[in-house]
C-alpha cells in the first residue's frame, strides 16, 4: 500500500493511494489511526482494515489538499555515510569496518514537489539519491535476524549536502552540512513493507535535469538494513516514524570533474524500483 500524509483542518493525516484516489483511512474507518505513526506502529494488525475500505467510496478527499513529508515530524532522521562500495571508490577512501552514522534535523523534511532551498550560507549543495527505511515498530537491542519485521515502509531519499559546511568547517559539520532546511526530500509516498519483498535488490537512480548522475542497485549497500537497525538500535531506541537514509551509490557532484552543484531552476529526481519518483525543483533562499 502506499501512503501519504496531508494537512487537514487541524493536523496532519494519513491516507492511503487506492483506486479512486486518496482516501483518509480514518474517515472510513474510525478505528485506524488519523496519523501515520501510530498507524504504521501497528501496520501488522491494522493492514487487513485499511486495504477493506480501499475499494469503496467511503473516505475518498475529494477536497484540495496540500500534501506534506509522508512523516511530517519524524523523531529521528539518521543518516548513513559511506555505505556503497561504489561511492567509497569514487571518493577514494576504504570502505568503513563499521557503519558511519550521522542525523539530519527533523526540520530538513521535504515533501514531493517542494522545493529544495540553496542556502545563501553554502555555495556547494550537493545530491544524493538514497533508500529510506521507515521504523515501525520500535525497539532497542533488536536483532538482525528480527530486524526487517521493525521496517513499516519504504521511500526514495535524497540527502542533500553542504559539501562545503560538510567537509571544510572546523571539526566537518556533517550535521549542519546535512540539516539546512529542505535537505532531508523524501517520498512521493511510502511504500509498506510487504509490497518490497527485497529491499536488497533494488535499482537506484537519481537525475538532474533529466540526466542520469547515479544509478546503481541496493546489492551495493556494505552494510545491509538489518544490520544498520540492529547497530543503531544498540545504542539508541528506535521509534515508529523514524528514518534511515540508508546511504548513497558513486555519481555524487562534489567527485565529478567538474563538481556539479545544484543552482537555482534545476530539477532533481530519485526514482527507486517499486517505490516511485521523488521529484523536487531547486530555488534560491529568498534575501
Amino acid at each position: 500500500m502506499k501512503l501519504v500524509t496531508y494537512q487537514g483542518e487541524h493536523r496532519p493525516r494519513v491516507a492511503a493511494v487506492g483506486p479512486r484516489g486518496l482516501v483518509d483511512l480514518n474517515r472510513a474507518d474510525k478505528s485506524l489511526p488519523s496519523c501515520p505513526k501510530p498507524l504504521l506502529a501497528a501496520w501488522a494488525e491494522l493492514k487487513s482494515r485499511a486495504e477493506a475500505v480501499l475499494d469503496s467510496d467511503t473516505g475518498v478527499v475529494h477536497e484540495s489538499i496540500r500534501l506534506l513529508p509522508p512523516i511530517p515530524n519524524p523523531e529521528k532522521v539518521i543518516g548513513v555515510g559511506l555505505n556503497y562500495a561504489d561511492h567509497a571508490e569514487e571518493t577514494k577512501m576504504t570502505p568503513p569496518d563499521e557503519p558511519v552514522i550521522f542525523c539530519k534535523f527533523p526540520t530538513a523534511v521535504l515533501a514531493d514537489t517542494e522545493p529544495i532551498v540553496l542556502p545563501r550560507k553554502s555555495q556547494e549543495i550537493d545530491y544524493e539519491a538514497e533508500l529510506v527505511v521507515v521504523i515501525g515498530q520500535g525497539g532497542r537491542h533488536i536483532r538482525r535476524r528480527r530486524a526487517l519485521d521493525h521496517v513499516a515502509a519504504y521511500a526514495c531519499g535524497n540527502d542533500v549536502s553542504a559539501r562545503d559546511w560538510q567537509n571544510r568547517k572546523p571539526g566537518g559539520q556533517w550535521l549542519l552540512g546535512k540539516s539546512f532546511d529542505s535537505f532531508a526530500p523524501f517520498g512521493p509516498a511510502l511504500v509498506t513493507a510487504d509490497e518490497v519483498p527485497d529491499p536488497g535488490n533494488l535499482d537506484v537512480q537519481l537525475r538532474l535535469n533529466g540526466q542520469t548522475m547515479q544509478h546503481s542497485n541496493t546489492r551495493q549497500l556494505i552494510f545491509p538494513i538489518d544490520f544498520l537497525i540492529e547497530y543503531v538500535s544498540n545504542v539508541c531506541t528506535l521509534s515508529p516514524g523514524d528514518l534511515i537514509f540508508t546511504g548513497t551509490p558513486g555519481g555524487v557532484g562534489f567527485t565529478r570533474t567538474p563538481p556539479v552543484f545544484l543552482k537555482p531552476g534545476d530539477t532533481v529526481e530519485v526514482e527507486i524500483e517499486r517505490l516511485g519518483v521523488l521529484t523536487n525543483p531547486v530555488v534560491a533562499e529568498e534575501k
